[in-house]
């Protein structure tokens, strides 16, 4: 019943102000994501018209409410609830993000970064684990942007690395948060590029922001992409080869006509490094 196939090229993040005019244009991209909490519990002409996206089109799911670096107990309603829907339309392809987005069962609505240290890498991993053997999937994990360190003994990326290695996951490499973190925290994305293997990434975003200053910049996810970012996506695909690339706009989401003009932009990379 499903489009079951794996995800390749240029995806785009499926927001329900356009869901409607995906069939009406001769662009459509190669595949979507979606965060799997928004559609759930949702019924009615909604439903109707993600079931259409899901028949015709690879899809991912991008979480958000997982939680992995709180410090109690993962949600078992939710992680039921996500295993019956990520079963029920067959997808394979589920990430989440290295941070935590509740307290004591309270969701924050945002994305908090959490300490940088060894014991905390390796009680994500056992998380990451226990998620992996629950759902039988494989889980791929974003890194944030973030703007303000709680507490440092690695460094980013050796924080990272130290999860995946431990808990066999992979890395959902967010360019645009590379480069964010890079501006407001003084270092060289592509030095942290540099630090993963192909065999450690398993797809890549790329979005927007908004530059407050020479030395802030706000992840938004509400303005054109950069040409700094873009830059940096260019030299990811070439250090990691071919990678699926999804351009993600969650505000001041423009007429999906245009949206299709930045859309297409992002897709022509990717499919000049993959004939590289």
């Amino acid at each position: 019943m499903w489009f079951n196939e794996i995800i390749n090229g240029a995806g785009l993040g499926l927001r329900t102000s356009f869901i409607e005019e995906i069939f009406e244009y001769d662009v459509k991209p190669d595949w979507f994501e979606f965060a799997p909490e928004n559609w759930i519990r949702k019924g009615g002409y909604l439903k109707e018209c993600f079931e259409k996206v899901r028949e015709n089109f690879p899809v991912a799911c991008h979480g958000l409410s997982l939680s992995i670096g709180s410090p109690e107990p993962l949600n078992m309603d939710f992680l039921k609830e996500l295993k019956d829907f990520l079963d029920f339309y067959e997808i394979e392809i589920y990430s989440e993000h290295i941070s935590f987005s509740s307290v004591e069962g309270k969701n924050l609505y945002d994305l908090f970064p959490v300490p940088f240290t060894v014991k905390m890498a390796d009680f994500i991993s056992d998380k990451v684990c226990y998620v992996q053997d629950y759902l039988k999937r494989e889980l791929i994990l974003e890194n944030i942007s973030y703007y303000q360190v709680i507490y440092k003994e690695l460094d980013e990326n050796e924080f990272i690395k130290r999860i995946l290695e431990k808990s066999g996951a992979k890395l959902l490499l967010d360019v645009n948060n590379v480069y964010v973190n890079s501006v407001n925290h003084g270092y060289d994305p592509f030095d942290y590029i540099r630090t993963f293997s192909s065999e450690e990434v398993a797809y890549i975003h790329i979005a927007g922001h908004e530059k407050l200053s020479e030395n802030l910049i706000i992840d938004t996810h509400g303005e054109r992409v950069t040409e700094n970012v873009f830059e940096l996506l260019r030299f990811a695909l070439k250090h990691l080869g071919k990678k699926p690339v999804l351009l993600e706009r969650d505000n001041n989401i423009p007429p999906y006509k245009e949206l299709l003009e930045e859309y297409k932009k992002v897709r022509e990379i990717v499919q000049s490094y993959e004939r590289v």
